[in-house]
């Protein structure tokens, strides 16, 4: 009988005889016993129960393989059909990138919506904006096939295809919920990723800090993405040393690990056909043995049937999100076991916090070669402004478009109500760049660009740029330009130009007999020096000083020189720009404008009819979408001559296509080269464009205008056009620039005009 059975009339049958007090006593105390026996007992059982119920800690994993790691998306779905609550995540690579959205709040439906709206071409090759550039970078940028490292006379190769800034921008963006979170334990779900020390070769366990720079670290595939650094540590893809870090996400403390494996098999010899599958065939070496044991001590071990795909298969992300939904309804009947009705979990969609960010400072160490100014400038806002996610992205953008750096890294720390922005920047060590380009036109004919860039010439913030162009027609464009931010820039620009071509009488004040072209060889030499600034943060605005060579001669002519033209000008000019084009040769949207005024103040005057005067003009044109892959291009342009007519050379002469302008040239549809001339004039014109395939246009082109002297006069400009001329046409976006091909005509022509442009122009 144990003691809770023993009653008070027990232990009197048994012969106990106590006094009254003793027996009270003894009563009492029994009962203080029989009461804690008996919690203690219901407690005992109440654990016990609580204990036989306790959902398990679920641990999820998933391994690296680049686009493949798309089947993440599709396991999560199926995790999150079946109630699995996912308590702490590990990844690698691409599955660190997954899991850390997982981790920061986001459903498998809203991953699977990013990734479908992710450009992952502008991803890889770190897609920069065209309107990310300023005005001298969109003149120069837009030159060049090739651009090559050169130091002590080598020629060196880049360090990786792309920095990650595209991604760093994205991810900064997705994650802004938890953009104060510095430990991963405090995510909404505990995390951790891993990185390799390319020094050392030791695994790096990240599970603290800036979480994007974290998962940017984890995925930084080598020569890819170049190696990001983290507390002093250069770190590159965490699969080269764990691709599936199960051990990492037991000692968080999982009793259940569910694995996603989506690595490679090694391959033999016939599966090794590009350097891609032999650079994660090297990284696949150590993990692949490593795996066996790994497998072993996962419990619910899924790894999806994607042999057919490659870690850059990005265009075949909704085919390898169902290969990862396959796999995990194959092993369904085991995730169901994990949960029952009681926990079934549905993860809630995530509510994305506010776009706008109040930045109280900017912090950024010293730099060598660039100022504060010149950093804020980029920037385009200051402390004290209140930005959007959008706005931060473009100044981030506006750095890396420079290329003056070699590492761009941010983060946004908790300032009161703001934040404060920390920027990381490391200067490119390399300042001299050699550039090639290729062109032909139908004007300046064929040409081999050669540049030599260096940057930190004199000054800080400043780029030295030589452009020599052989072929055809020798030509150079020497530029020297100081960058100061929000404050005035300046710069120095010495061109030479040269052609031979039959252009139209009108050039010259002479009118030979029976011709209406005349050949000349055309030379111009300018130099300016000038100034500039922006302009409510969108305008270009700027003004300077001109001199300008001019020489024409012509073998047509009969007299003794053959010479038209030997006079030096000197000038001032103004000018204001904008330009939010997102392609200078197919753009899809954006606008175009600019404007300027130039007066001629004195000529040596080989003509000896020169008298001061000014050209004043101005363009326009504007691009939009009218559907998937069509756009529309609409522009207008006009020049007038103020003060004298007497200087025939800076007439507005139109005509053909394709050809780098100058002076006062311009394109015109079914009009040959420079075939028509007047010291006024007004145009307009349209283009419908259709990409048939990426990268290949066709299109159809009409252009109108007014052309004449002092047109603007009279009522004559906005009569009927003079002049029209229409075209079809073929373009192809190449590497050393689009390719070209033009069939134009024009009512008032007796024949038609074929034209090709190969290669950027210059």
């Amino acid at each position: 009988m144990s003691l809770i059975q023993l009653s008070f009339k027990d232990i009197q049958s048994k012969g106990f005889f106590l006094s009254k007090f003793s027996i009270s006593t003894w009563g009492l105390n029994a009962y203080v016993v029989l009461f804690a026996v008996l919690f203690s007992l219901n407690s005992f059982s109440q654990n016990k129960k609580q204990d036989s119920v306790r959902r398990p800690k679920i641990g999820l994993v998933l391994s690296g393989g680049g686009a493949k790691g798309f089947a993440h998306i599709g396991v999560l779905k199926v995790l999150e059909e079946a109630g699995i609550k996912i308590d702490y995540i590990g990844g690698t690579s691409m599955g660190s990138v997954i899991g850390g959205l997982y981790a920061s709040g986001y459903n498998a439906s809203q991953i699977d919506s990013i990734f479908k709206k992710t450009n992952f071409d502008e991803l890889i090759n770190d897609y920069i904006p065209r309107s990310s550039k300023n005005f001298y970078g969109k003149k120069n940028d837009e030159l060049y096939a090739i651009v090559l490292p050169f130091s002590n006379f080598r020629i060196g190769i880049p360090e990786a295809l792309s920095k990650g800034m595209y991604n760093y921008n994205l991810l900064s963006s997705l994650t802004r919920n938890v953009r104060h979170v510095r430990d991963f334990n405090k995510l909404p779900t505990p995390f951790l990723c891993i990185g390799t020390n390319i020094e050392t070769g030791e695994e790096v366990l990240l599970n603290k800090g800036n979480l994007v720079q974290a998962m940017m670290a984890s995925a930084a595939f080598p020569s890819l993405f170049t190696p990001v650094e983290i507390d002093g540590k250069l770190l590159v893809d965490g699969g080269v040393v764990n691709n599936y870090p199960i051990k990492e996400v037991r000692n968080l403390g999982a009793d259940i690990i569910i694995g996603v494996d989506v690595q490679d098999d090694l391959l033999n010899r016939k599966g090794l056909k590009n350097a891609t599958r032999i650079l994660v065939q090297i990284t696949n070496l150590q993990s692949i043995d490593k795996m066996k044991s790994k497998i072993k001590d996962t419990d619910v071990y899924i790894k999806p049937d994607i042999r057919d795909y490659g870690v850059i298969s990005f265009d075949k992300g909704e085919e390898i999100i169902r290969k990862g939904e396959e796999a995990a309804f194959a092993v369904y009947e085991k995730i169901k076991s994990l949960t029952d009705e009681d926990h079934f979990y549905k993860k809630p969609k995530l509510k994305i916090s506010t776009d706008t960010i109040g930045i109280k400072k900017i912090n950024s160490d010293p730099l060598d070669n660039y100022t504060r100014e010149y950093i804020r400038g980029k920037l385009r806002f200051k402390p004290g402004s209140t930005i959007t996610y959008e706005d931060l992205k473009t100044g981030i953008n506006n750095l890396n478009a420079t290329q003056n750096f070699s590492t761009i890294s941010y983060c946004l720390q908790p300032d009161g109500q703001q934040d404060n922005l920390d920027l990381v920047l490391r200067e490119n060590p390399t300042q001299t760049f050699l550039k090639l380009g290729l062109h032909y036109d139908g004007l300046y004919k064929s040409g081999i660009l050669l540049n030599l860039t260096h940057k930190k010439t004199f000054l800080k913030n400043d780029i030295t740029s030589l452009d020599i162009i052989l072929g055809d027609n020798f030509r150079y464009d020497f530029n020297y330009y100081v960058e100061n931010g929000f404050n005035i820039s300046f710069g120095f620009q010495s061109k030479l130009s040269k052609f031979n071509r039959n252009v139209t009488t009108n050039i010259s004040n002479l009118e030979p007999e029976n011709l209406n072209l005349i050949n000349v060889d055309f030379l111009d030499l300018t130099n300016q020096a000038y100034f500039q600034t922006i302009f409510v943060q969108k305008f270009l605005m700027g003004g300077g000083l001109e001199y300008k060579f001019l020489k024409i001669d012509s073998p047509t002519l009969s007299n003794e020189e053959n010479i038209l033209e030997r006079s030096s000008y000197f000038s001032v000019f103004g000018y204001l720009k904008y330009d939010s084009f997102d392609s200078k040769s197919f753009p899809r949207s954006g606008l175009y404008f600019s404007s300027g005024l130039q007066t001629y103040l004195a000529s040596s005057d080989y003509t000896k009819q020169f008298r001061p005067f000014s050209v004043a003009k101005a363009e326009i044109a504007f691009a939009n979408k009218l559907f998937r892959r069509a756009t529309f291009k609409i522009g207008a342009d006009a020049g007038f001559n103020i003060g004298s007519d007497s200087v025939p050379f800076f007439d507005f002469l139109l005509g053909g296509y394709g050809y780098s302008k100058i002076n006062n040239f311009n394109y015109f549809y079914g009009y040959d080269f420079l075939s028509i001339a007047g010291n006024s004039y007004i145009k307009s014109d349209i283009t419908l464009d259709y990409e048939i395939f990426k990268k290949n246009h066709v299109n159809i082109s009409a252009n109108y205008a007014n052309l004449g002297d002092d047109i603007f006069t009279t009522v004559d400009w906005i009569s009927m056009p003079k002049y029209s001329g229409y075209a079809v046409g073929y373009g192809l976006e190449t590497i050393i620039g689009p390719i070209e091909v033009k069939h134009s005509w024009s009512p008032e022509m007796s024949k038609s005009f074929t034209w090709f442009s190969i290669g950027f122009l210059f």
